[in-house]
């Protein structure tokens, strides 16, 4: 057996051990010395576990004040925006939803993607260091669920929103679908009235209302002259203080009852209302129709129909008067250019380039006329898109929240035994710590 000398640090005495004894002291004294040094490292990386999970929550933090702040502003612009375009509203308010429910998923994605990087970490590390990444990720995932339980109440308030949202539209759509009703009942009223009264006299008690103040000088009266076989309702013509007629119009009114078994079309009478006019030589030739009350073409405004018959329109009657003056009014320019061209006449003055200038003048008219009235129709297309924009809107909000309810899912099914499932050395170091 062999002895070992072994001499005291404090007294300096010497004295002999035998190997078991030695190797007793030495075994104490590498316990201790790993121990404390095992002790030492493990605070260090529960430290830096601790600092790294407070970034992470503090970054999870400035992200979600972020996206709630963004809904703020953009709930914000949304109310600012109501007044111009309920369509616009909803829109960017469901924008704004999908948008900070996309921020939130990221966040859990991200916190996702860590807790797996932790985990790769802790099945690469060396034995001293399992226990503390045991714990990190303890904390990660106490940290996670707490960020899942943020997610929970920013879904919860995400709902109330949505919620809150859709009662304020559907009430909106209903004092819509009142209003709606209400005119219907005024229409039908209106209309029952001018079928009781005909509308050509309501046209003509329109015109006579305005006719002192407006249109002194005019002739409004009912066409009479059927010696060609057929007539217009009524022929307007308008002169100015010299007597020189300055617009002439051609009117046929149009109206029926609902329960009308055979249903007219405006097209069925522009034919006739086109020979009328030129029989009677007017320039103009406008039908005021309350039939095809559910066209839109027809509802929107004043109707063009020059490239079917040359300067005709058709209108509803409220555009009975508006019409006139826009007429009279392009007439009354082109006037300018009749008597700029009869004072050239009198000069001995070639007279062609003021005709070009009355055609250009009157094409002008009429083109600006057809440029405005497509605006309005691309106008209700747009409106149209946007509410097609909205649905698709919707179906994503829906498709984002089935997403995140399967993330959360996945979230709440991750353990320890199944982290440590296919890893003996991770099931050791557990099983030792569990007899500790």
């Amino acid at each position: 057996m062999t002895a070992h000398n072994i001499t005291c640090p404090h007294c300096h005495e010497t004295f002999s051990l035998d190997n078991a004894g030695y190797a007793d002291i030495v075994k104490q004294v590498r316990d201790k010395e790993f121990s404390k040094a095992l002790h030492e490292k493990l605070e260090a990386a529960a430290q830096e576990e601790r600092l790294v999970a407070e970034r992470a929550k503090l970054a999870s933090e400035r992200e979600m004040n972020q996206a709630l702040h963004e809904r703020d502003a953009k709930i914000q612009a949304l109310k600012n925006q109501l007044e111009r375009h309920e369509a616009d509203q909803q829109a960017a308010a469901r924008l704004a939803e999908a948008e900070k429910k996309a921020q939130l998923q990221e966040a859990v994605q991200a916190k996702e993607r860590e807790i797996h990087a932790l985990q790769a970490k802790l099945s690469a590390s060396k034995t001293e260091q399992e226990l503390a990444i045991t714990k990190a990720v303890d904390a990660i995932q106490k940290e996670r669920d707490t960020l899942q339980n943020t997610l929970s109440e920013a879904e919860l308030k995400s709902r109330l929103a949505t919620t809150q949202l859709k009662e304020r539209y559907e009430l909106q759509l209903k004092d819509r679908d009142d209003h709606i009703e209400r005119l219907k009942d005024m229409k039908a009223r209106l209309s029952t009235k001018m079928v009781g009264e005909t509308l050509e006299q309501h046209c003509e008690v329109e015109f006579n209302r305005s006719r002192a103040m407006a249109f002194p000088r005019a002739y409004f009266e009912k066409d009479n002259d059927a010696r060609s076989g057929s007539k217009g309702d009524y022929i307007f013509r308008d002169m100015d203080e010299s007597g020189t007629e300055i617009l002439s119009i051609m009117f046929e009114m149009k109206n029926e009852n609902d329960s009308t078994a055979t249903k007219k079309k405006n097209e069925d009478f522009l034919k006739e209302l086109d020979k009328d006019r030129t029989e009677k030589k007017c320039e103009y030739a406008v039908l005021v129709s309350l039939l095809e009350p559910e066209n839109e073409l027809y509802n929107t405004g004043i109707v063009d129909v020059s490239h079917r018959y040359p300067k005709m329109y058709i209108i509803r009657p409220q555009f009975f008067l508006p019409i006139i003056s826009l007429l009279r009014n392009a007439s009354t320019n082109a006037l300018t250019y009749k008597r700029e061209l009869e004072l050239t006449r009198q000069q001995s003055i070639d007279v062609t380039n003021f005709e070009e200038k009355l055609e250009t003048f009157k094409n002008g008219f009429s083109r600006n006329y057809d440029l405005a009235h497509k605006q309005f129709n691309k106008a209700i297309e747009e409106i149209d898109r946007s509410i097609s924009h909205l649905q698709k809107i919707k179906e994503n909000l829906l498709s984002s929240g089935n997403n995140l309810r399967l993330a959360n899912d996945k979230a709440q099914d991750v353990t320890i035994k199944k982290l440590t499932r296919g890893n003996a050395t991770m099931k050791a170091q557990f099983a030792a710590l569990k007899g500790e």
